[in-house]
């Protein structure tokens, strides 16, 4: 199973997109441009890390 699901992408050089963590619901804002890149856990406008409700089987 794998563990992150993309939910948003944008760009084709340039790269914004949003993971979701399924084991944590943690989401993560991953940026690339061009050979470099980076992933940061998303906040909201409070500061607070977003997490999304995991839907349990």
């Amino acid at each position: 199973m794998e563990r992150f699901k993309r939910m948003y992408s944008q760009g084709v050089v340039t790269v914004s997109e949003i993971w979701v963590d399924k084991q944590t619901g943690v989401n993560y804002l991953y940026h690339r441009d061009g050979y470099s890149g980076g992933m940061t856990p998303l906040l909201d406008a409070k500061g607070n890390i977003v997490v999304t409700p995991i839907d349990e089987p």
